[in-house]
């Protein structure tokens, strides 16, 4: 371990041989951090937080600090971070309260820019970028390769979809749908993310069996029932459709239109 000997670190704390640890940064009894990973100056780390290996964390940070809710009591629950996370200056990522699981979940390779913000009880999947300022609420659910600009604001409950692109300041009250870009206050969908998506890989087949899909969906004009059931008659055998359309069926919030 490369330790400053500035830093406070709790004789419980469970740290990997190979972990690096700058100066002033504080680490509390409950919290365990996997190997190579980088913690800046200044960085807390208190709660019981899991860190999982590779990941960099800057100065000015704040991870596993208490839920900012008024019936939380220091009750015991989690958040759980896993590999190859970048999380910038004074970012804060605070555990979970116990109205669900208990855990707050970051999963791999994602990017979280200064001043972003990952309040109690979301979940984040794999390779998402949050760029300065942006807020999430509580039980926010993000899946993967979802992209969130500067100073966006989510609303607590939400979820955003795979693949979604949300243009800076906007703020989210209902559910984005994988695969669009959205913007606005209060945001609105303004076609799929084609661009993101062709560097993801996906192919020109992929992608207009999508705007195929979108088109009906939003601008037929069509009661959102009929829609569904004529995207199914008409695209029936692509995987992301299918996710597209069940992604919306099983939204609770609504869907951004």
């Amino acid at each position: 371990m490369n330790i400053h000997p500035t830093a406070i670190i709790h004789k419980n704390a469970r740290i990997a041989e190979s972990v690096e640890i700058g100066p002033y940064a504080v680490i509390g009894e409950h919290v365990s951090i996997g190997r190579d990973t980088k913690i800046a100056s200044h960085v807390l780390i208190e709660g019981w937080t899991t860190i999982g290996e590779r990941n960099r964390i800057f100065s000015f940070s704040s991870i596993g600090t208490p839920p900012q809710d008024i019936g939380y009591n220091n009750e015991e629950t989690y958040l759980i971070v896993g590999d190859e996370n970048v999380i910038r200056e004074c970012a804060t990522v605070h555990r979970a309260t116990t109205k669900a699981d208990r855990k707050t979940e970051i999963g791999n390779r994602n990017y979280l820019m200064a001043y972003s913000h990952v309040a109690h009880d979301c979940k984040l999947g794999n390779n998402i970028i949050m760029a300065n300022s942006a807020g999430l609420a509580g039980h926010i659910v993000i899946e993967d390769h979802a992209i969130l600009g500067g100073i966006v604001g989510v609303h607590q409950h939400v979820r955003i979809g795979a693949y979604a692109m949300i243009g800076g300041q906007s703020a989210i009250v209902q559910d984005i749908p994988p695969y669009v870009s959205a913007a606005g206050n209060r945001a609105q969908l303004y076609g799929l993310n084609t661009i993101g998506l062709k560097r993801r890989g996906f192919s020109d087949a992929m992608i207009n069996d999508l705007k195929k899909a979108y088109k009906i969906i939003f601008r037929s004009g069509m009661t959102i029932e009929d829609a569904f059931k004529k995207v199914a008659e008409e695209i029936p055998d692509s995987a992301q459709v299918k996710y597209f359309v069940d992604f919306m069926r099983s939204s609770k919030r609504g869907v951004t239109r």
